[in-house]
């Protein structure tokens, strides 16, 4: 809910644009499914794990950016002919990813962060490329989402087959497995773990 109610609601994602998801776990991927799903031309997904980028298309990215290796930035603006993302999605929440969100996004875009960062993490940008460059920086607390509206949207999406809900579930366990899933989880090796009784 939190990814997909950043690019819905926060973002406020609409047909045509141009969207870039840092970070390709859950929340993000569930971000590049509503981006999608909202009509965005062009979906680009950033993430330092090849794996992760593979699942990316799957839920709706159209181009994909490996950072470990590339300058996230430089791509994504490469990618949509030198002016960035209508909308950019942080659902790492660091200072590095922010920062390059800030930079991929074009002149009047906006910048979602949906990550949550550790309580002792500082911003340091330029107070002239803030006022210089336009556009809105919002956050996104569980996606702007109100349940009562927006789950009965996620089934109905989920029924018609335009959302594969099952495809963010990586694993079931049992409750004695829920540490180890938590491990999995911060190494970045699943996307949810759903605990059956």
């Amino acid at each position: 809910m939190a990814g997909y109610g950043a690019a819905v609601h926060t973002g406020g994602v609409s047909n045509g644009d141009t969207v870039a998801v840092i970070g390709c776990g859950g929340v993000g991927n569930a971000a590049i499914a509503g981006a999608s799903l909202s009509g965005a031309r062009r979906v680009i997904a950033v993430d330092i794990d090849d794996a992760k980028l593979d699942a990316a298309t799957r839920f709706g990215a159209t181009d994909t950016v490996n950072s470990r290796g590339t300058n996230p930035v430089e791509a994504v603006r490469e990618l949509t002919g030198g002016f960035g993302a209508n909308v950019v999605i942080d659902a790492v929440g660091r200072p590095e990813t922010y920062t390059q969100g800030f930079y991929m996004r074009d002149l009047a875009g906006v910048l979602v962060q949906v990550g949550v960062p550790d309580p002792e993490m500082r911003i340091d940008l330029p107070l002239i490329d803030l006022f210089s460059r336009g556009g809105a920086l919002k956050s996104s607390w569980y996606g702007d989402c109100l349940p009562s509206r927006d789950f009965p949207v996620l089934v109905d999406l989920h029924l018609s087959r335009k959302l594969d809900l099952e495809a963010f579930v990586s694993e079931t366990i049992t409750l004695d497995e829920v540490e180890a899933a938590f491990a999995k989880m911060q190494r970045g090796e699943v996307l949810r773990s759903v605990v059956v009784l």
